[in-house]
């Protein structure tokens, strides 16, 4: 077979896996939320420590504990997994959205990057932003009430399994909003509903059986529930059960993502 016939258009040159052209991506994603960090770092730091100094003088000391411990303490793990979340999702949504919307998406989907490699690059921000603005909570806020993670390497699995989690569902969000109240009204009707109606603030002992019912379908419940263990080593349900639901239901919204990257929906006219 001709040198000719081997580079045909189309064909991979590079080996199976383009590592240059994700690690790019990556790189793109991080350094783009790096440049505004006092919007995307600091802005939710300072939101989390709003939350825990309200909670603390309006209701902390009257509130008794909470699954053997105080009600601040009990908190801080939802709060810190709550930012995660929120800024995986939005590092990621917001990325393809402002693309959409500006014209340029044609500059990502141009490059010879498959389907797996653009949904990794695009991950990579999403759970790189979570894992930083988790570190500046943990390092800056916890001491401040008196809080030390038990075990820090299941707290960094429990953060990146919530950023993959929400960094996926961003990229599906990204992927089908054409414009910003499109995804304006996704992060309200259910990025913040998952968010809140998760055992944030509350364990599920105290709730209703139909609330409580509504959390344990909830991915987001399993995922404040397993960094609450790692924190505190305390929970309302198995750690060991708890990963496997958010395992699986990451694994089927990042299928999700990588068909519509493959397809090409809502992506290319």
């Amino acid at each position: 077979m001709s040198d000719t016939t081997e580079r045909q258009q189309g064909t991979r040159r590079f080996g199976r896996v383009n590592w240059l052209g994700m690690w790019t991506l990556a790189l793109r994603e991080t350094r783009r939320f790096l440049a505004v960090w006092t919007q995307t770092l600091m802005a939710p730091l300072v939101t989390a420590g709003l939350f825990l100094l309200i909670f603390n003088v309006a209701i902390g000391p009257t509130r008794g504990d909470v699954m053997g411990v105080g009600f601040v303490h009990f908190l801080a793990p939802g709060i810190l997994m709550m930012t995660v979340i929120q800024n995986s999702f939005a590092n990621v949504s917001s990325s393809i959205v402002i693309s959409k919307v500006q014209g340029n998406i044609v500059d990502t989907l141009m490059p010879p990057l498959s389907a797996m490699e653009l949904l990794v690059g695009y991950l990579a921000g999403g759970i790189l932003r979570g894992l930083l603005v988790a570190t500046a909570i943990a390092v800056i806020l916890f001491p401040f009430i008196g809080l030390w993670v038990q075990n820090p390497l299941l707290a960094l699995v429990w953060i990146a399994l919530g950023g993959a989690f929400l960094g996926s569902l961003g990229i599906v969000a990204g992927i089908f909003a054409n414009k910003f109240d499109q995804i304006a009204a996704i992060t309200n009707f259910i990025v913040t509903p998952l968010s809140f109606l998760s055992g944030t603030f509350y364990s599920l002992d105290s709730m209703p059986p139909i609330l409580r019912t509504i959390s344990h379908a909830n991915p987001v419940y399993y995922l404040i529930d397993g960094l609450r263990f790692a924190v505190l080593g305390a929970s309302d349900s198995p750690p060991v059960l708890g990963f496997v639901v958010v395992a699986l239901s990451t694994l089927a919204v990042a299928a999700l993502a990588w068909w519509m990257f493959r397809a090409g929906y809502r992506l290319k006219s």
